[in-house]
């Protein structure tokens, strides 16, 4: 099997060594431990945005012998024949490739929804007239916007608080569409805050940890709102389960917890953890606008249980005591208390 993971930043036996699983490209460990992972399924190929310093991101991070067996190809999303072309004979697809950054999509939302929607058409073309045998579209739980019941389930409405939610939800339907009207067989996953090692400054979990470890003092944004966060490893598990699933297309899946915590709550687990007691500025900076916040989420994931066997298995306590080990010993890889967007 040949398999594509995109960043933008299981029919046969041993036949499956030659297949080709296309994968694209983003910044965070969950990326990686997909790599990672994707070798024990076939020949791994890797569609990464092109920089003149050719950087391959957190791939660096991977054993030597896997990484050179990777098959990497640099381009970008926007670029409809470079897609065709790094789709070309695969397998399975999983389209992970985004601009993410929700205050990032503040300040550049066309950039953002380009990227995103044209980016994501293009996958879905290629993968269509390429006749790949499965892809996975990556969702995000910000396309529920602020939670107007709970648990929420996957026929919860969709709300565009932000320009990056709102480029995601156009993903979503442009994905459903490809279903529907061309049979592509698409499985979208719908993380739910998605944490763990070598993630950015830019969630926050790492600003919390990264400033904990630093001192006692952190700034922050809004500490009211809550969220379902879903360890890294069970994230990848639920891609892998989708992919190898011979259920759920056409389907959403939902991928969290089905708990919730604030952030305020997060910050004394966190010091808990630690064993210190930290103290909170709040800064308008951090903040998003008003009407934009959303204030609560957490998952009903008993769809994706039924459909493709997955369930959670890391505890958020567990979760944070192996991100903290990993962010202690990698502190100087981050600016303390820089507010990354």
């Amino acid at each position: 099997m040949k398999v594509l993971t995109n960043h933008y930043s299981n029919k046969r036996s041993r036949q499956q060594d030659d297949r080709k699983i296309q994968r694209e490209k983003s910044a965070g460990d969950r990326r990686r431990r997909i790599h990672r992972q994707s070798f024990k399924i076939g020949r791994a190929h890797v569609f990464t945005r092109y920089t003149s310093r050719a950087d391959s991101g957190l791939l660096n991070d991977l054993p030597k012998d896997l990484f050179n067996e990777l098959e990497i190809i640099r381009g970008d999303l926007r670029d409809s024949d470079a897609v065709a072309r790094a789709v070309k004979g695969c397998d399975l697809v999983y389209h992970l490739g985004a601009l993410i950054a929700i205050p990032y999509s503040y300040q550049h939302p066309k950039e953002v929804a380009d990227v995103n929607v044209m980016g994501t058409m293009n996958m879905l073309l290629a993968c269509r007239d390429q006749g790949v045998e499965k892809m996975i579209h990556t969702s995000t739980s910000e396309v529920y916007g602020t939670a107007v019941y709970v648990p929420i389930d996957e026929k919860h409405p969709l709300q565009g608080q932000s320009p990056y939610s709102a480029s995601k939800i156009g993903c979503d339907h442009l994905a459903e569409s490809f279903y529907r009207s061309f049979d592509l067989p698409v499985i979208t996953v719908r993380p739910f805050n998605t944490f763990g090692p070598r993630q950015s400054a830019r969630a926050v979990i790492p600003t919390i940890i990264t400033q904990a470890l630093s001192g006692n003092s952190l700034t922050l944004g809004n500490l009211k709102t809550s969220r379902d966060f879903t360890y890294v490893s069970d994230t990848v598990e639920g891609f892998l389960k989708a992919s190898l699933s011979t259920d759920g297309v056409g389907m959403v899946l939902n991928l969290g917890t089905g708990t919730e915590i604030t952030i305020g709550a997060l910050v004394e687990m966190v010091g808990k953890l630690l064993g210190k007691a930290l103290e909170v500025q709040l800064a308008d900076q951090r903040m998003r606008p008003g009407k934009s916040e959303v204030h609560r989420l957490i998952s009903d994931n008993r769809l994706a249980g039924r459909t493709i066997g997955w369930q959670p298995a890391i505890s958020l306590e567990a979760g944070l005591d192996l991100t903290i080990q990993w962010i202690r010993e990698n502190l100087n890889q981050f600016v303390v208390g820089k507010y990354e967007v």
